[in-house]
C-alpha cells in the first residue's frame, strides 16, 4: 500500500509506502516501510520510490558538463568555482598540453567557461577539461543560477521547454549540470529569459508547466496568447546529461560576420565609383563645350 501520491511534498521520517514498494534514493526503509530521508518531492516509477530534495548542491561526477568561474590563477592550474560546496581545478595541460604560456593570458580571474568533470578524487574536488563540443569561454551574456536538481525541469522532455524559451526569446542558452545557465541575446530578452528560468525552478512540481511558460512568452513578446495549447506530458526530475550545444561555434561565426560587414562598409560601393566617374566625364565634357561655344561667340563679334 502507498500513501503518497507523485509529487507529494513529504518530510524526513514520514512514511511512503509498504515494503511492496521499492526504496530509492532520498529514502530509507525501516519495519517494511518506505520511509523519507528528506524534505522533498515524491517521485513514484514502476513501484520504486524516490524523493528529490527542494534545495540541494552540485555534487561533481565524472562525465558532468558544468559551466564554472576562474576564482584564482596559478603556477600550472585555474581554480574554478563551479557552484559546489567542492572545488574545481583545470590544469593547463588540459588547455595547452605540454605548452609554456602564461595562464593568466589565455584564462583570468572572472573569466566563465563551458567544461568537462575530467575526474573526480576520494574528497570530490573535480578535475575539469576542455575536450568536447562546444568546450571553452563564454563571451558575454548573463549567468542564472538554479538548483542543480531542477535542471532537466528547464530541458524538458527531449528539449522542449528548453528550445521553446530558445525560440521565442531567440536568446542562446547554454545549461550546466551544475544549476548554472548561460544566455546571451538582446537586453531584454535576457531579462525574460532569466524570470521565466526562475518561474520554471520555483514551480518545477507542478502540472501543466509547459503551457503556463508558452502563455507568458507569447503574453511578453507578442502582447497575446498562442493560438493552440501544447499537451504536456508528466516529466520525472531526474538530473540528465544536457544536451551539448556548441555555442563556441555560434559566437565565432557572429564575429566574422561582424568583421565582414565592417569591411564591406569600409569598401567603396564599385556602382557609386562608376556613377561618380561618370558624371565627372559629363561635366568635362560639358566645361569644354561651354568654352569652345564662347569662343566661336567672342570670334564672331571681334569680325563684326
Amino acid at each position: 500500500m502507498i500513501y503518497v501520491e507523485n509529487k507529494d511534498l513529504v518530510i524526513p521520517g514520514q512514511i511512503l509506502a509498504d515494503d511492496e514498494y521499492y526504496s530509492g534514493r532520498g529514502t530509507f526503509k525501516e519495519n517494511g516501510k518506505v520511509c523519507s530521508s528528506l524534505m522533498g518531492l515524491v517521485s513514484l516509477r514502476n513501484k520504486k520510490l524516490r524523493v528529490i530534495p527542494l534545495k540541494s548542491k552540485y555534487v561533481p561526477k565524472k562525465g558532468d558538463v558544468v559551466i564554472g568561474k576562474i576564482n584564482d590563477v596559478r603556477f600550472s592550474m585555474w581554480d574554478v568555482d563551479i557552484n559546489s560546496p567542492y572545488s574545481g581545478i583545470l590544469p593547463a595541460f588540459e588547455v595547452f598540453g605540454r605548452e609554456k604560456k602564461e595562464l593568466n593570458k589565455v584564462y583570468d580571474v572572472g573569466d566563465v567557461l563551458f567544461l568537462r568533470v575530467v575526474d573526480v578524487d576520494e574528497i570530490k574536488k573535480a578535475k575539469l577539461g576542455l575536450k568536447g563540443r562546444g568546450m571553452g569561454k563564454f563571451k558575454g551574456g548573463i549567468i542564472v543560477d538554479i538548483a542543480p536538481t531542477k535542471v532537466p525541469r528547464l530541458i524538458g522532455k527531449k528539449g522542449s521547454m528548453i528550445n521553446m524559451i530558445k525560440d521565442k526569446t531567440n536568446c542562446k542558452i547554454v545549461v550546466g549540470q551544475n544549476g548554472l545557465v548561460w544566455v546571451k541575446g538582446d537586453e531584454d530578452m535576457e531579462q525574460l529569459t532569466r524570470d521565466i528560468i526562475h518561474l520554471i525552478e520555483a514551480e518545477a512540481h507542478t502540472s501543466g508547466l509547459t503551457n503556463k511558460i508558452k502563455n507568458k512568452l507569447y503574453l511578453a513578446i507578442d502582447g497575446e496568447l498562442p493560438p493552440e495549447e501544447v499537451e504536456e506530458t508528466e516529466e520525472e526530475f531526474v538530473l540528465e546529461k544536457p544536451k551539448l550545444q556548441n555555442f563556441k561555434e555560434e559566437l565565432e561565426q557572429e564575429e566574422r560576420e561582424a568583421e565582414e560587414k565592417k569591411e564591406n562598409e569600409d569598401k567603396p560601393n564599385i556602382a557609386e565609383v562608376i556613377e561618380e566617374l561618370k558624371r565627372k566625364n559629363k561635366n568635362k565634357k560639358d566645361n569644354s563645350l561651354s568654352y569652345g561655344d564662347n569662343s566661336n561667340n567672342s570670334f564672331i563679334l571681334n569680325n563684326k
